[in-house]
């Protein structure tokens, strides 16, 4: 079985994935950490290099062919990635497909502790927010706030990453194989 967690930064999809995925005994895989990788190589920030993946549609088509490329090579997996319910609902690949949210305070007090506190971190998250749905809608006519393609959506907000992992595990009917 495979297992997608997605959802907008900080909503907590790396740290519920690597829960969900240790404690089931599956393979965990994060979409995000490739496309910081490749802003690194670039000498770029993550903000700038949205920004210039919106004129090089290559950047996001390469990262998410490899997720779909992935998913259907690979099973008994958790994947984070922000289009990896959306890809798999795309490429007809089967999976349990999950979407996180939790508002915009939350997700920035959570990134400023994971990443270290940024005075403009909230107006650098709306940025690169936006970019990434542009670029979703005009690669892939995606509306990033739809979440009708999912098997489950849980706002974070007030949940443990643990909490959450455990409702995924539960809803997912998935029995545990450790």
């Amino acid at each position: 079985m495979r297992i997608t967690i997605s959802g907008p930064i900080g909503s907590g999809k790396s740290t519920v994935g690597k829960i969900l995925a240790r404690s089931m005994g599956y393979q965990f895989f994060s979409g995000g950490h490739f496309f910081r990788e490749q802003a690194r190589e670039h000498g770029m920030t993550i903000e700038e290099f949205n920004l210039y993946a919106e004129s090089h549609p290559e950047i996001d088509r390469k990262q998410d062919q490899m997720v779909v490329d992935f998913l259907k090579s690979h099973d008994n997996i958790v994947v984070e990635a922000r289009l990896a319910g959306w890809m798999c609902h795309l490429n007809n690949i089967e999976a349990f497909k999950v979407f996180l949210t939790a508002s915009l305070a939350t997700r920035v007090s959570r990134i400023s502790r994971r990443e270290g506190n940024a005075s403009d971190l909230e107006a650098l998250l709306r940025v690169r927010e936006e970019s990434e749905a542009k670029r979703y809608a005009e690669f892939y006519s995606i509306d990033y706030g739809t979440t009708d393609i999912y098997d489950l959506v849980i706002n974070s907000d007030n949940l443990s990453a643990q909490k959450v992992a455990e409702h995924i595990h539960e809803c997912s009917g998935i029995k545990k194989l450790q």
